[in-house]
């Protein structure tokens, strides 16, 4: 991978199911982006934080009684795929930034674990290989993702697969219209989860997405 890392970090440990990771992150915004956050959107590095939903859905797929082949979808830091790795599934990690695959495959040899990690862009995926769990936490936050996605979701889901999603339900003005239109060619089921935290409860949205037989 090309991008350097020329900055400083910082190490966050997340401990699920009795297994404790580090996750290297950028110590400060500033040294990853220098534009403004409302007038440039488009270029803020929302990989930056580790996201509630990524800990929901990493915990969710910690519970999973059979090991998997995975493919995670927007990465970020990665913490889904650290994980999904350390409790003994098959991982591919994607995303379309290259800095934050640099630093996941850091927190990989930090944490002593062989993961696949490589650059996919969702306009234009170019996979080679088939997998029984699409997963993937914030992603759904344009419309113009929604067909690149279901593209993907019918493209690379094995028989018998299933895709695993998890977000803020901030997101559900974005999210709805998505789940109505995959509705069409999956069965979508829905659960809510909820993390609690000193001083508030952040509640996750999770979409499990079926192929209809």
């Amino acid at each position: 991978m090309e991008k350097e890392i020329n900055f400083e970090l910082d190490e966050e440990v997340i401990t699920l199911r009795g297994k404790s990771l580090k996750i290297l992150k950028p110590k400060r915004l500033e040294d990853v982006f220098q534009g403004d956050p409302f007038l440039e959107t488009e270029k803020f590095p929302f990989w930056f934080k580790i996201w509630e939903a990524s800990l929901i859905l990493a915990d969710y797929l910690a519970t999973l009684p059979e090991k998997k082949k995975i493919l995670e979808l927007g990465c970020g830091l990665g913490v889904v795929s650290l994980f999904a790795r350390a409790f003994g599934h098959e991982v591919l990690a994607t995303d379309y930034e290259e800095l934050p695959l640099k630093l996941l495959e850091k927190s990989a040899n930090l944490n002593n674990l062989s993961l696949k990690i490589r650059k996919l862009d969702f306009l234009k995926p170019d996979l080679k290989e088939t997998f029984d769990i699409i997963a993937a936490s914030e992603v759904i936050f344009k419309k113009s993702f929604y067909e690149p996605l279901l593209n993907i979701f019918q493209t690379y889901l094995n028989p018998g697969g299933e895709i695993l999603l998890a977000h803020s339900e901030e997101r559900k003005r974005t999210l709805i219209p998505f789940l109505v239109k995959a509705g069409e060619v999956f069965e979508v089921k829905t659960s809510i989860r909820r993390l609690r935290a000193p001083d508030e409860t952040i509640t996750i949205i999770l979409n499990r997405l079926l192929p209809k037989s």
